[in-house]
């Protein structure tokens, strides 16, 4: 369930610095993440339908090289880790420059929660295929 997708960075992705912003890089990957669901059928009125959304419980990026405006970056996402039911789970974006250098992670752990109810819950079995199909997560050797 992973596909690299390019962006390019705009104006409103950076900051006085003349680089991308810090909240930007999150903003990408948090895109990446919902195109991929939308694909194997979980787009956000799935999402409604189900009374069933994803949450965060933590998100940390790591900023290795800098981006500017008008660059092409391409964005991965990688399932690190999740429950076996599919409850809990942590995806790596790995946001490459052009050129194919890494320019940042951003790790997100994370769950599922019942909108209705407002507490955690484990996903329908199909979303919880669609999310092991999802390649793992190689740390670099370094």
């Amino acid at each position: 369930m992973t596909d690299i997708i390019t962006y390019r960075t705009r104006w409103a992705d950076m900051d006085p610095n003349g680089h991308m912003r810090h909240s930007a890089y999150a903003d990408f990957a948090a895109d990446q993440r919902v195109v991929l669901l939308a694909k194997v059928g979980f787009d956000i009125k799935r999402f409604a339908q189900l009374r069933l959304g994803p949450i965060l419980f933590r998100e940390e990026t790591k900023y290795l090289k800098e981006v500017n405006i008008g660059e092409e970056i391409r964005v991965d996402g990688r399932l690190a880790s999740a429950s076996a039911d599919g409850s809990r789970w942590t995806i790596v974006h790995t946001i490459f420059k052009a050129d194919g250098r890494v320019a940042a992670t951003v790790t997100v752990d994370g769950a599922w929660i019942d909108l209705d109810r407002r507490k955690l819950t484990v996903p329908p079995a199909e979303l919880a295929a669609a999310f092991s199909t999802m390649p793992a997560y190689e740390p670099p050797v370094v």
